[in-house]
């Protein structure tokens, strides 16, 4: 089965963005990119997409306005990246739905979020956590504001070829590393020719801190011990990836405050959900929760058993 990079589209800055993100992701995995728009509204949605004109839900002329727009933005993909195979699909359902029946053929699924703030955002959000809740396959979520995972200029404003992207972050949870997460990281950086940075959260026990061990050296000898687990969960990889640049990152305390602050000049953060297979879903941890509310770079959350 031939795999592609499909994207959600609906007209709003961040589906836009979303789909140009999901252009250049195309390229770097030499696969096809499929828009898909569903046109279909969701249920009890009060308030239209901010800035975004649409029809009233279900009329002919919101399909008319469906297939225009997808063609202007195909149209426009077309132009940015003439040897990209871009297709678009009008599917009559709703969006949630419609997007996981379409990332089951999919190598991943790349969405549109606005996070947290306001109405507009939280129908946005609420569209992309369902998806990110019930998905088998990795999801990106990309923000029109933020900046964008794509090469960096040096200072003439040529793109450089030494390091042409930010670092991929990696947020790892030694307890159980999860090797889908792992290699999708790995994968994405050696892809982009990037370095790939690493973070694990730990936490000094009770008994040291409370105990008669402790104080600097015994944190030393700890966060030695910690430094160590992650290069021998990482040596594997680091032999199936040998060209990718790994810098581990153990840090105290939970990893989520640290994925935020490197996002800040990361081409892209790699976190984890665990897939449950009942009818609410997969679990969306704490520092997964928190990347997606507050990363500056886009986010892919690879789900994982």
């Amino acid at each position: 089965m031939l795999r592609t990079v499909i994207a959600g589209l609906n007209g709003s800055p961040e589906s836009l963005a979303a789909a140009d993100w999901a252009a250049r992701e195309a390229l770097l995995r030499e696969e096809p990119l499929r828009l898909v728009h569903a046109w279909q509204a969701q249920p009890l949605v009060l308030a239209p997409l901010a800035g975004v004109y649409a029809p009233p839900p279900g009329s002919e002329p919101e399909r008319q306005w469906a297939e225009r727009m997808s063609c202007e933005v195909v149209a426009g993909l077309a132009r940015r990246h003439p040897e990209l195979p871009v297709t678009a699909d009008q599917v009559a359902e709703q969006p949630v739905p419609a997007l996981l029946e379409a990332a089951r053929e999919a190598e991943l699924l790349v969405l549109g979020s606005r996070g947290l703030g306001g109405l507009g955002g939280f129908l946005v959000g609420s569209v992309a956590f369902a998806v990110l809740a019930r998905a088998e396959r990795p999801v990106v979520l990309v923000r029109a504001k933020e900046r964008q995972d794509e090469p960096r200029p040096d200072a003439t404003g040529t793109p450089t070829t030494s390091a042409p992207y930010g670092d991929v972050v990696l947020g790892l949870d030694l307890r159980k590393p999860a090797d889908p997460v792992i290699e999708f990281a790995f994968d994405a950086a050696a892809r982009r020719g990037a370095p790939l940075r690493v973070v694990h959260g730990w936490s000094v026990p009770p008994f040291y801190e409370y105990g008669t061990a402790s104080g600097p050296e015994a944190t030393s000898v700890l966060a030695a011990l910690e430094r160590n687990r992650l290069a021998e969960v990482l040596g594997p990889w680091q032999e199936k990836f040998p060209g990718v640049e790994v810098s581990p990152q153990p840090v105290i305390g939970g990893a989520g405050r640290h994925l935020v602050d490197v996002s800040r000049d990361a081409s892209l953060v790699v976190v984890g959900s665990r897939i449950r297979r009942s009818p609410v879903g997969s679990h969306i941890g704490a520092v997964t929760h928190a990347v997606l509310h507050h990363a500056k770079a886009p986010v892919a959350v690879v789900p994982h058993g």
